[in-house]
């Protein structure tokens, strides 16, 4: 059995056409020899009736301080709703189809209401069920404990569940259909001429969700690449082709441009710089240990770290600036000087050809001084550079980095 999974998200089965269009697409791979298994997301954005951050809205208007547990059985409901929606629309087609929740799918998790994580796959039901010849629509986003508590997976869970069923029944492919047409070279919404890559690695994909891009959720790629099992991220609703995620050895070597360091640009709105002087070195102090120890211990994520003898330079999300603010600022060290900056942005190229190419540092100054655009915190691994620039300047510094490493007229990865 050729089995291939296909997950839609909240904005491709919103409306009955939608639906329509997304059973096409199960359909054609039914034609193609394929059994498919389908994934989906509550249906819709905020706002509409059956969106989770419109159920999040529903229990928290009544009590803001929700238990964990209860706010995880509603909001598993939105997707049930969907599947249930999903499998009629098969049926009424002429295909069989039959619904199942998280939990019927065999997706085990741990008790981290919330956010939890996938910790075993039981797919008998699910294969059974592709033996009959059916269809089987699979609720995203949610599991069930050992307990039998249900719960959901945090944000990006329709991609993880779509990931680990993937991996559990040997799927041939994971297509995941978005309101994009692939993975771009950026944000359109930002970069006007950001493009689609035909094909993308598996570890460049994930670095620049980490960054800012918001196409597949990290986690998901991670299991899939565990696996070996490629995925395709494709448009509900255009013909496009969509970008492929795999291994780099598995691309046609034809395909690869050597001289493309850098595969796309990604960005992280709305964060907030501290730093943190002292006249004594911060590590020999003891400060640098007790700084990251209070902003642990205050639930804080630091982002950019920048250490020098006698200052530390970090990032935050703007929203958390001042729980960072008052926990460090309980430190009992009277030489500490602590400043802050809102209404930064974090900047970023990604790619796995930058890995040992001298001067690629270089070309991300210059792009950015040359529009006047001051750099205030750098970060890098083998595979990215990343920038903190001012709040103002951050699409102005995207559509130079994205300009100045020619991704505009970029045809593939």
């Amino acid at each position: 059995m050729r089995i291939i999974i296909q997950k839609f998200g909240g904005t491709s089965v919103a409306t009955a056409a939608q639906r329509s269009r997304a059973a096409e697409r199960v359909i054609e791979a039914k034609k193609q020899g394929l059994s498919p298994v389908v994934v989906v997301s509550a249906m819709g954005r905020s706002g509409e009736p059956y969106a989770t951050d419109t159920l999040i809205g529903l229990v928290r208007e009544i009590n803001p301080n929700v238990d964990m547990r209860d706010q995880d059985l509603l909001i598993s409901c939105g997707e049930v709703i969907s599947s249930v929606v999903m499998a009629e629309t098969l049926e009424v087609m002429g295909h069989p189809a039959i619904a199942l929740t998280g939990a019927q799918a065999g997706i085990v998790t741990d008790d981290n209401f919330g956010d939890t994580s996938i910790i075993e796959v039981r797919p008998d039901r699910v294969r059974s069920h592709l033996d009959e010849g059916k269809v089987v629509v699979v609720a995203g986003f949610q599991g069930v404990t050992r307990s039998g508590e249900i719960t959901t997976l945090g944000r990006g869970g329709s991609d993880t569940t779509a990931a680990a069923l993937g991996v559990a029944l040997g799927a041939e492919m994971i297509e995941i259909y978005t309101d994009v047409d692939g993975v771009m070279t950026a944000d359109p919404r930002v970069v006007p001429d950001a493009r689609p890559l035909g094909m993308i690695t598996y570890h460049e994909v994930c670095e620049m969700a980490h960054l800012g891009a918001k196409v597949i959720h990290p986690r998901a790629v991670e299991i899939a690449m565990q696996a070996g099992i490629p995925i395709k991220i494709l448009s509900a609703s255009s013909g496009a082709p969509g970008t492929i995620i795999c291994e780099g050895k598995r691309m046609p070597v034809t395909r690869i441009h050597t001289d493309k360091v850098v595969t796309g640009v990604a960005h992280i709105a709305h964060l907030a710089q501290i730093k943190i002087c002292c006249p004594a070195d911060v590590n020999e102090s003891g400060m640098a240990r007790r700084v990251f120890r209070v902003l642990a211990d205050a639930g804080v994520s630091v982002d950019l770290i920048n250490m020098f003898p006698e200052m530390i330079a970090v990032t935050v999300r703007e929203d958390v600036l001042d729980r960072a603010l008052a926990a460090v600022g309980s430190l009992d060290m009277p030489s500490m000087n602590v400043t802050s900056m809102r209404d930064c942005a974090k900047v970023s190229v990604v790619g796995a050809g930058m890995r040992g190419v001298p001067g690629v540092m270089a070309r991300v100054v210059e792009a950015l001084n040359d529009r006047g655009i001051p750099i205030l915190q750098t970060s890098d691994s083998h595979t990215s550079i990343s920038c903190l620039v001012r709040q103002a300047d951050m699409q102005e510094a995207m559509r130079s980095l994205h300009s100045k490493f020619g991704l505009g007229a970029c045809q593939d990865a």
